[in-house]
């Protein structure tokens, strides 16, 4: 049976789980289904770390937001924002400049419906519906046309998100559409599930989201194959490393079990 909490948009069947809702579950969040909660059980069991591996990616959404500040970026482009929880990029960047500007990018209904609530009071920051696989509908929206300022520098995050895309819709040549429509002295920051630095119980839990009804498929990449997205651009220091491994500072940023750190790869690259 369809819940019918008043926060569901319209037109959303909630028997068919979203990895934007599961992974809003696995956070502790509350805007969610049953299906969703299924898929997210199902593979907390198989990996019993993944909650701490969510929030070492949202730690590195911090430091990697403060770091490109500290380069002097103002502007970002967030593909695949998800579902509005603790240190979105808008709370990060105008907590050090009130007039940063952001516009956040996903296509799920219940992430962008909360997206637009949460930011109906700021005129610095948009939420645009749209799949991250059609970049032109992205770049050519009027919140990117009239937030982002394409002379600038723009700090483009895609975290969590290119693991999603199969190889037949060509990642690599996805990440360069973005990168080639970012001006001199930008930036990206990724995170990706790391193939080689995980067991079986992540190919089982990959499994089970590939056999759920959710449009969304995992495809796992290796240290070089997620290298390969950073084309174009000039990786910073660290490098891709381990997501709890780049540049941590402070209780938090790096998990107990050495596994859940190494869990994702992250990196941040500038275009020159």
């Amino acid at each position: 049976m369809a819940e019918t909490q008043n926060w569901v948009p319209l037109g959303i069947d909630t028997t068919v789980p979203s990895m934007a809702r599961v992974y809003d579950y696995i956070l502790g969040g509350a805007h969610n289904f049953a299906a969703d909660r299924q898929v997210g059980s199902q593979i907390e069991k198989l990996v019993p770390g993944l909650p701490s591996v969510a929030r070492l990616n949202r730690r590195f959404l911090g430091r990697a937001v403060n770091f490109l500040m500290d380069q002097g970026v103002r502007q970002f482009l967030d593909i695949g924002s998800g579902i509005p929880t603790v240190m979105n990029v808008h709370e990060v960047a105008q907590q050090r400049d009130p007039a940063a500007r952001i516009v956040y990018v996903d296509k799920d209904p219940v992430a962008v419906a909360h997206s637009r609530l949460m930011l109906s009071d700021n005129e610095n920051a948009a939420i645009v519906q749209a799949d991250m696989r059609e970049p032109d509908a992205v770049l050519s929206s009027p919140e990117v046309k009239s937030l982002l300022r394409l002379d600038e520098p723009i700090g483009l995050l895609m975290l969590l998100m290119l693991h999603w895309v199969p190889d037949e819709d060509d990642p690599r040549k996805l990440v360069a559409t973005y990168r080639d429509a970012l001006p001199a002295g930008s930036f990206v920051a990724m995170t990706h599930v790391a193939k080689d630095q995980i067991d079986e119980s992540v190919d089982q839990a990959a499994a089970v989201v590939n056999r759920s009804k959710s449009a969304d498929q995992m495809h796992m990449r290796t240290h070089e194959q997620v290298s390969a997205l950073f084309d174009g651009f000039e990786l910073v220091e660290p490098g891709l490393v381990g997501c709890g491994e780049w540049r941590p500072d402070g209780p938090g940023d790096i998990a107990d079990e050495v596994s859940m750190n190494m869990f994702l790869y992250a990196g941040v690259g500038r275009k020159d």
